[in-house]
């Protein structure tokens, strides 16, 4: 509780403006690395000090003491579109109630945190020739097989301790995020995306995940399979696309030199949908690999490949049909056995992930994780 309330004081006293010198002075301390070690967790705050800390600093009790928010621990990486900053911010505050959930419930039920994280030896100077590689060699070196997307959320829960979860954000704009905690990893798909859009989404953020400490992203960037507003996301662009088409696979597809017209576009989509990638994507990796043009592949239609050669909204009924189920298996679990426990009611954690009771039975089952004994 000691590191909780200081990061939420910093993080108050930051989004204030406030120096510590000047928090010092409302606390009535004398110097400011008194506040320096309430805010490292050094000191605790006594529980006069928080009240002064409601007072002064306007914020109610549960602020600072509340396990199931996150607040000053996280940051996020938002891949959007078009989504207005306010809405934006407060799905994010969603989003950590959800993660902090987790952490919290995990914590209780003896989860430990990853020794090690994992990372990649790139930094903002890497050629995207060198992120290419690397998506190539994690797919490779994780045994990703002839179809990487299917298999790669599994990976990063299972081998790199990232959480992942399948969300439906408040605005479909969203199309997920990356988010760093000091002592865990997320990564947040909409699932409600097409699935070769979900499964870029995946991959750009897992570049983030590792590569954050050289190169941290932006707190908000577009949704982008072929460009991007800066190095860092071209990069990881760069990784996603590799990672999910290796050039073996993509290589042996088709003899890409000889097709024009309709036969490339036929078979752009019929690869992508082997690969459960976007044919967009599809395509741009064939010219980053020189077995297309780029100006074939400018002239290429896009409305004859968007959405994997569904038209829009042909595709736009059929959305829902197979999206993964809500969070993940392992999210599922850890709930499973605190509402078990007792550490949380079944009331409790519904609310805090915005369901009814009866959702959250059908989310036990979708997960096949057996439900806790008051369902």
């Amino acid at each position: 509780m000691t590191n909780l309330i200081g990061a939420r004081i910093k993080a108050l006293r930051e989004e204030r403006n406030l120096s510590q010198d000047e928090l010092a002075r409302i606390f009535g301390f004398k110097d400011r690395q008194t506040v320096s070690a309430i805010e490292t967790g050094e000191r605790r705050l006594s529980a006069e000090e928080l009240l002064i800390a409601v007072r002064e600093l306007g914020a109610p009790l549960d602020y600072f003491t509340d396990p199931f928010r996150l607040v000053g621990e996280g940051r996020f990486n938002w891949r959007q579109s078009g989504v207005p900053a306010q809405v934006l911010g407060a799905y994010e505050r969603v989003a950590g109630q959800i993660i902090a959930a987790f952490r919290t419930l995990g914590t209780e039920v003896g989860e430990k945190p990853p020794l090690v994280r994992h990372s990649l030896r790139l930094t903002k100077n890497a050629r995207f020739e060198d992120a290419a590689e690397a998506g190539e060699r994690f797919a490779a070196e994780h045994k990703l097989g002839d179809v990487p997307a299917q298999r790669l959320a599994e990976v990063m829960e299972r081998d790199l301790n990232v959480l992942v979860l399948m969300v439906t954000p408040s605005h479909a704009g969203v199309s997920g995020a990356a988010c760093r905690l000091p002592d865990l990893d997320v990564v947040l798909i909409n699932r409600d995306e097409v699935p070769g859009r979900r499964h870029f989404d995946l991959a750009h953020e897992l570049f983030h995940i590792l590569t954050w400490d050289a190169m941290p992203p932006v707190h908000v960037e577009d949704a982008t399979e072929t460009g991007g507003a800066n190095r860092v996301e071209q990069l990881a662009n760069a990784f996603a696309s590799a990672l999910l088409m290796p050039s073996r696979i993509v290589k042996a597809a088709a003899d890409w030199r000889t097709l024009r017209g309709d036969a490339l576009i036929a078979e752009l989509n019929a690869t992508a949908d082997r690969l459960e990638v976007t044919s967009t994507a599809l395509l741009w990796r064939l010219v980053s690999l020189g077995l297309l043009d780029k100006a074939e592949g400018r002239a290429v239609p896009t409305e004859a490949i968007r959405n994997n050669g569904h038209p829009t909204g042909l595709f736009a009924d059929k959305r829902t049909a197979g999206r993964p189920p809500l969070f993940s298996k392992r999210f599922v679990e850890i709930v499973a056995r605190a509402v078990e426990e007792g550490r949380v009611s079944i009331r409790k954690i519904a609310g805090l992930l915005g369901l009814s009771v009866d959702d959250l039975g059908d989310l036990f089952a979708a997960h096949g994780v057996p439900a806790p004994y008051e369902l």
